[in-house]
């Protein structure tokens, strides 16, 4: 059965009846939704949600699930205009490629940038995308406003670094200033939700980690840092302070319930007792050990023991399917191969950590990742009826291994539709592509630079290939 026009789905109220409906337990035949004011106000076996609804007409959509936005719990949206230069490149590329091309970024570059990535992940069906910071100084205003502008949600964070800050000492009280007015900004902002940040743990006092991180505890909002990602950082703090990054968080009260640590791939057993005792989070980010990492997050380990993680794309690409599939692979490959487990998560354990688990690591658990009353209308309207889905034995194995962001037939964040088969609804996407491609050359050509490697085509030339 073809779907409904996107104008019907552009309705203030719809009652939505799929094929199936993922919920925290799994698929579900035989649901219905209803969506009012950008969220959910009725959820149920879809003839009672009819019973309850006489006034609405149903809107059918037998080959479809209904499923939660999926959640990017790690990315950088300054960052999307210079992807495909760090590929093949030796870890720590930030250094050399991040820093200088985001501190390099003019207004509309960064505003492009932003918007370019929102737009990216939606596609690739995340509808929250948790920003880590950037090093752009007029970039948090252009963010914001790409993400509303692109209708997606975000946890944006304010970077707080105050060692070797240009004030010196009195960075302490003009970061801690600038955090509270950040989070006050957008405390009532239905699409931003704030955060602090530090890039990585070295590059802050002890007292400016506790600080922020006693601050996210108050407001209820994360602290973000970078940690444990690369070998060189854990030995740059061991040097540095004679502490692991996680056991220097620990040390100066920087861990706790509200914390997000992107990476922690060089777990210890005792820093892995740390997150444990602390209640700290983890964003897991599989790509990103692949393409650029020295190590790879035992996920099953940290769910086993309860530690609250989620899967993120630092950025590398923003495709929430294909990132579920990594997640898998990588843990079986780096952990499930030598232990014999062929089923390293059972496929339902990595649909949990991208949605409802997802949330509850990024502090979002009563806004978004459910179908659920009351939360957010946050969702995806997915295509069952292709091939690659045919004959269906179990469909949260599926989901992980074989579907793919072609199948996302519709997008909604806070109720309203963003996406219909890839493109936007209401603003005009290759009008951006088209100003990306002319603003991202001046900008990206004038940024201090400096790639290891060569690009794909001079390296084949001088490899003779």
């Amino acid at each position: 059965m073809t779907l409904p026009s996107p104008d019907l789905l552009r309705a203030d109220t719809l009652l939505l009846e799929p094929g199936q409906l993922l919920l925290p337990e799994g698929p579900q035949p035989d649901m219905a939704v209803v969506v009012a004011q950008g969220r959910f106000t009725c959820v149920g076996p879809r003839e009672r949600v009819r019973q309850q609804h006489p006034q609405l007409t149903p809107v059918p959509l037998p080959d479809r699930l209904l499923m939660p936005g999926l959640i990017d719990a790690h990315t950088h949206l300054t960052q999307a205009l210079g992807k495909s230069l760090a590929f093949g490149e030796p870890s720590e590329i930030f250094r050399r490629i991040w820093v200088p091309m985001e501190q390099s970024l003019r207004p509309r570059a960064a505003w492009l940038s932003a918007k370019l990535a929102s737009l990216e992940a939606l596609r690739g069906g995340f509808t929250t995308v948790v920003d880590a910071g950037t090093r752009s100084e007029e970039g948090l205003d252009q963010i914001a406003q790409a993400v509303r502008e692109a209708g997606i949600r975000c946890v944006l964070a304010l970077t707080c670094n105050d060692l070797g800050h240009p004030e010196g000492d009195a960075a302490f009280d003009t970061l801690s200033r600038r955090a509270a007015q950040h989070l006050a900004r957008f405390e009532d902002d239905p699409l931003v939700h704030p955060s602090v940040a530090v890039s990585i743990p070295e590059v802050a006092t002890d007292r400016m980690l506790r600080h922020l991180a006693g601050l996210a505890r108050e407001s209820g909002r994360l602290f973000q840092t970078h940690a444990n990602e690369h070998l060189v950082a854990v030995e740059r703090s061991l040097v540095a302070r004679g502490l692991r990054p996680i056991e220097l968080l620990a040390e100066c009260g920087a861990l706790n319930a509200c914390t997000l640590l992107a990476h922690a791939t060089l777990l210890t057993p005792s820093e892995l007792g740390l997150l444990c005792e602390h209640g700290a989070a983890v964003a897991y980010n599989p790509v990103a050990s692949q393409w650029k990492g020295n190590a790879v997050l035992d996920a099953l380990q940290l769910h086993e023991r309860g530690v609250p993680f989620a899967l993120g794309t630092d950025g590398t690409r923003y495709d929430g399917l294909r990132l579920m599939d990594a997640a898998e692979a990588t843990q079986r490959i780096a952990y499930g191969l030598a232990r014999g487990d062929s089923s390293c998560g059972g496929g339902w354990m990595w649909l949990d950590h991208a949605t409802h688990r997802a949330a509850e690591a990024c502090g979002l658990a009563q806004v978004t990742g459910r179908i659920a009353e009351g939360l957010a209308a946050d969702f995806l309207l997915l295509d069952l009826d292709v091939p690659e889905m045919q004959p269906s034995w179990d469909l949260s194995w599926e989901l992980v291994r074989l579907a793919d962001r072609g199948q996302i037939d519709a997008v909604f964040v806070q109720g309203a539709l963003r996406l219909w088969r890839g493109w936007p609804t209401d603003w005009d996407a290759r009008a951006l592509m088209a100003e990306v491609r002319e603003v991202a050359r001046e900008d990206i050509a004038r940024a201090p630079i400096q790639r290891v490697h060569r690009t794909a085509d001079v390296h084949r030339r001088h490899a003779g290939g």
